[in-house]
C-alpha cells in the first residue's frame, strides 16, 4: 500500500475552508499551555524525554491522567511508573505525542459546558468508539493507537458548538427522524459547514498532527470510506466505521444497520464480538470515565435481530 501524504490531502480537503465560517457566537477552546508546549517541542529532535516530562509535569491533571493510563492493565506494566520521564518512555515519544492530545483536548471541552449534551455521557460515547475504532484497525492491519485517539476526538467540538449554537442543535434531536440521516448532512444546510470540518481545521491551528486531522474531517464518510482506494485501509477508515455507533445525538440514524450490513460483508468483522470486547476493555481501562451505558446495551436491538436470523 502506498504512504499516505497525510499533509497533501489534509491541505486538499481544507482547501477554501475556514474557521472565519463560524458564527461570532461561537467561542471555540483553547488548548491547555503544557499541551501547546508539548507539541512545539516535540517536532524537534533535539528535545529530550527529560525536557519534555518536565513540560507534562508543569499540569498535574495531565500529570495525573499520563500515569494512571500507563500504570492501567491495559498496558500491563510489571513495575508502575512513578514520574512522567518513566510514564514517556514506556509508551514512546508517537503515542506519547497522541496521549497527551487527546487528554489535552478533552480537558479543553470539558471545562465548557453544554446546554444540550451530558458530558460525561458523551466522553463515554467517544471512548465506546475509540475503543471500537482501535479493534477495527486491528482488522484492518493498519495503526490501532493512531485510530484510538482520532475516534476519541472525532466528535471533540461538539459540546461546544450544541452550547453556543443551542437552537439549531436541539431542533435536530427534537425532530430527529424528520430530519437528514446524518447531523453533518443537518450541518451543511443549516450553516455551511460541520463538526468534521470545524473540528478539523481547529485542530489545524493547534497544529495537531496532519493523521490525526484526517481522523477528525473524514470520521463521516461511513461506508463509503472503504472504497476509497487511500484511506481504505488506514486508521481513517477504522474512525469512520467508529462513527456509525450509536450516541446522545443519534449522528447517523442508520448508522447501526451499516455495521450490521458490513458484517454481511466481511467476514472478519463481527459486530457482537467488537461490541463485547469494547465492553472488557473499557471496564479494564482505568481511565476514569464510567461505563453507566455499555455499549452493548446502545447496539442491543441490533444485536438481538441478528441472533434471530
Amino acid at each position: 500500500m502506498t504512504e499516505i501524504n497525510w499533509t497533501q490531502l489534509r491541505e486538499h480537503a481544507l482547501q477554501g475552508c475556514s474557521l472565519d465560517a463560524l458564527p461570532s457566537t461561537v467561542s471555540l477552546p483553547a488548548l491547555p499551555i503544557a499541551v501547546t508546549r508539548f507539541i512545539e517541542r516535540s517536532r524537534d529532535e533535539r528535545t529530550t524525554l527529560k525536557q519534555l516530562a518536565a513540560i507534562v509535569e508543569t499540569d498535574t491533571g495531565l500529570t495525573v491522567e499520563l500515569l494512571r493510563h500507563v500504570n492501567s492493565s491495559y498496558i500491563g506494566l510489571r513495575e508502575k511508573a512513578k514520574t512522567a520521564q518513566q510514564a514517556l518512555a514506556v509508551l514512546g515519544l508517537r503515542q506519547s505525542k497522541l496521549f497527551v492530545i487527546t487528554t489535552g483536548t478533552q480537558a479543553a471541552v470539558l471545562a465548557r459546558r453544554s446546554k444540550l449534551l451530558n458530558q460525561n455521557c458523551f466522553w463515554n460515547s467517544c471512548l465506546q468508539k475509540a475503543l471500537f475504532a482501535r479493534e477495527v484497525a486491528k482488522l484492518l492491519k493498519t495503526d490501532p493507537e493512531l485510530a484510538f485517539s482520532g475516534a476519541l476526538l472525532q466528535d471533540y467540538l461538539l459540546p461546544v458548538l450544541t452550547n453556543d449554537l443551542y437552537p439549531v442543535y436541539a431542533r435536530f434531536t427534537e425532530e430527529r427522524t424528520e430530519q437528514p440521516e446524518c447531523l453533518v448532512a443537518y450541518e451543511d444546510a443549516q450553516f455551511r459547514w460541520n463538526h468534521a470540518t470545524a473540528g478539523a481545521l481547529l485542530a489545524v491551528r493547534w497544529k495537531l498532527p496532519d493523521e490525526l486531522v484526517c481522523c477528525i474531517l473524514f470520521h463521516h464518510r461511513g461506508l463509503h470510506i472503504l472504497a476509497d482506494p487511500q484511506l481504505a485501509r488506514s486508521p481513517v477508515a477504522a474512525v469512520a466505521i467508529s462513527a456509525l455507533l450509536p450516541d446522545q445525538l443519534r449522528q447517523n440514524l442508520y448508522g447501526l444497520a451499516q455495521l450490521v450490513f458490513l458484517q454481511q460483508k466481511w467476514p472478519g468483522f463481527d459486530l457482537q464480538t467488537l461490541v463485547e470486547q469494547v465492553d472488557s476493555e473499557h471496564a479494564a481501562l482505568g481511565m476514569g470515565v464510567e461505563n453507566a451505558f455499555p455499549l452493548s446495551r446502545w447496539c442491543q436491538q441490533a444485536l438481538t435481530a441478528r441472533a434471530a436470523l
